[in-house]
């Protein structure tokens, strides 16, 4: 009936590599527009903090509002930077 072919792969195990295909052909073109839009957006938001010109305070600078505000003694500040600096 179908003569010196079988063509059985088109019905049998070949639309298991098909469905693979079909991932390869639609997964990798949109893990690749993911990942832009990730890095895009990321780099976006990095952007906008360096122009306002916010950064993570310091610990120093932290210990030196506390002890501005009052909330240790001088002690305690000097200590505590100490223990920053590294000095003992």
């Amino acid at each position: 009936m179908y003569g010196p072919y079988d063509h059985s792969w088109m019905f049998g195990g070949g639309m298991l590599l098909g469905g693979l295909w079909m991932i390869l052909i639609w997964g990798i073109p949109l893990l690749l527009a993911f990942a832009l839009l990730k890095y895009l957006f990321s780099k976006a938001g990095s952007d906008r903090n360096r122009e306002t010109g916010t950064e993570a305070p310091s610990t120093l600078d932290i210990l030196n509002n506390a002890y501005a505000r009052g909330d240790i003694s001088r002690e305690e500040y000097l200590q505590k930077r100490d223990d920053i600096q590294g000095k003992n």
